[in-house]
């Protein structure tokens, strides 16, 4: 059976203290009522604990987290997984801005929307691959600075234009990210190429789609390759004509 912590009238530091005397116990589950806005929930945890959390986490949810999993069952703050280096996050609502900030590998789950600058400075690290999957919208800068991993915006509401914002992979010099739906030329960084989704790229955003429906509970429906777009980078180095003489 899982830990129960009430995190009603705690300190976000006696809340996290009390977290990590569970880690302690080498507890494998718990669950968290009663959350508000309690910062660094999960941050810098290892794998083998399974969180769940009821309410609204606050600011860097599993900031720099190695392996840990946590689902949360509302919407999250911003600064989700900022610098996560593995495990796993399912939100089952919506995600404030720079969900992802520096993250190394894991998944990210989003249900609803995310806000500015998701997946800033994504990368891989060596055999990890980050990938971060938004059900709806994501808002402006969408993969700015982007060095690797999967990005996929699934649009899932069929919100009439494009479901991601301005300045979409500004910046971005490695990685991917897939849209499903439209994307106009002057929401795309001057970095950005777009083509259509091959074969080999279809399989990887199956095989991701495919996960965050599990997670979900979710059908996986009929989509197709030609429903989505591809975004990469134009160059590994868009700026290095700046710094050579």
């Amino acid at each position: 059976m899982a830990m129960r912590i009430d995190a009603a009238n705690l300190h976000y530091r006696e809340l996290n203290e009390r977290i990590h005397e569970v880690v302690s116990a080498r507890e494998t589950e718990l669950l968290l009522d009663s959350v508000l806005g309690h910062r660094y929930i999960g941050a810098g945890l290892k794998g083998g604990l399974r969180i769940e959390i009821n309410g609204v986490p606050g600011n860097d949810l599993a900031a720099f987290m190695d392996g840990a999993e946590i689902i949360v069952n509302s919407n999250a703050q911003d600064g989700v997984a900022n610098t996560m280096n593995d495990g796993s996050i399912v939100i089952h609502g919506d995600a404030g801005d720079i969900l992802g900030h520096s993250m190394r590998g894991g998944t990210i789950y989003v249900a609803g929307l995310v806000g500015y600058r998701c997946g800033i400075h994504c990368k891989a690290y060596e055999s990890k691959l980050p990938v971060i999957v938004v059900g709806t919208t994501a808002g402006d800068y969408l993969g700015e600075y982007m060095a690797g991993g999967a990005i996929v915006v699934l649009n899932r509401d069929d919100e009439p234009g494009s479901p991601v914002g301005r300045f979409c992979g500004t910046g971005m010099h490695g990685g991917v990210i897939f849209v499903r739906g439209e994307v106009d030329d002057y929401q795309l960084g001057a970095e950005v190429a777009v083509a259509e989704v091959g074969e080999a790229d279809w399989g990887i955003l199956e095989a991701i789609v495919a996960d965050y429906c599990t997670n979900f509970d979710l059908g996986p429906g009929r989509l197709s390759p030609d429903e989505f777009l591809k975004l990469y980078p134009r160059s590994s180095r868009p700026y290095g004509k700046l710094y050579a003489y």
